[in-house]
């Protein structure tokens, strides 16, 4: 059953550092499409890995550099904090204007729901710490041991710019595009997916990554890492564990064209 708890363990190999990652993977063919004169960039969990980001957004703009597509947009596919050593900084460079041209979705993760929780419900900050809350605190100057629940909450309320606020209470849940559903952990099989729950959404594993079905649209999701992206035909699994194993992945969709793009 899907909903809020412990995270699965991640079960990612470590990748060797002196193995760097190939410029282009091809991704195998499927009759999936775009709409035309769009090019899109779906990038897996970031997990508090700013530095990564910044790599992937060079690689990003270089390869829209010589692109024909008139409409460039990135989708972000959730869970921007926790875990890795830099949570601020991955909100400040999805902020900025570093993808110039681009239009920017940022989808709201499981672990962005556990922090939002946290504000409104201190008594809940076990549960978040456990998933990786404390360096989210520590990446805003908030010592997670410097009080109980209720003085982290307040403090790291006062931490955060009113720009982060806004950002983070406004991630949407979806995005579509053409054939394409995005939407960070998954979906329900067999229910439409715009009567999706948001516990689904957020949390879903076995009964959506176990599914063979036509969920109507190829679903491009995060939330349960793999050493190497899932190129399913019913769905695109690109969360590889960036804060683990520094390998961050970005989709690339264009026409019926599909790449990967990696750190």
């Amino acid at each position: 059953m899907a909903g809020p708890g412990l995270d699965d363990a991640v079960s990612v190999d470590a990748y060797d550092d002196a193995d760097p990652a190939p410029p282009v993977v091809p991704v195998p063919a499927t009759r999936a499409r775009v709409p035309n004169g769009v090019r899109l960039y779906a990038v897996g969990d970031i997990h508090g890995r700013a530095d990564l980001l910044g790599y992937l957004h060079a690689r990003i703009r270089l390869d829209a550099s010589d692109a024909p597509e008139s409409t460039k947009v990135v989708v972000y596919l959730g869970d921007y904090v926790d875990r890795g050593p830099d949570s601020r900084g991955v909100v400040d460079l999805i902020l900025s204007d570093a993808l110039p041209g681009f239009r920017t979705v940022a989808l709201r993760g499981n672990h962005e729901e556990l922090m939002l929780e946290f504000l409104t419900k201190p008594e809940s900050a076990r549960l978040w710490v456990m998933n990786g809350g404390d360096t989210t605190l520590r990446s805003y100057g908030v010592d997670p041991k410097g009080g109980d629940c209720y003085w982290v909450r307040d403090r790291f309320a006062a931490a955060l710019p009113a720009a982060h606020q806004g950002f983070f209470s406004g991630l949407p849940l979806t995005h579509a595009a053409g054939d394409y559903f995005f939407a960070h952990a998954g979906i329900r099989p067999g229910v439409p997916l715009d009567s999706q729950a948001t516990d689904d959404l957020l949390w879903i594993r076995d009964e959506f990554l176990n599914s063979a079905a036509d969920f109507g649209k190829v679903v491009v999701h995060g939330h349960t890492p793999r050493r190497v992206p899932d190129l399913l035909s019913n769905r695109i699994g690109i969360d590889t564990g960036a804060f683990a194993t520094g390998r961050l992945t970005c989709l690339v969709l264009a026409g019926a064209e599909q790449h990967i793009l990696q750190t």
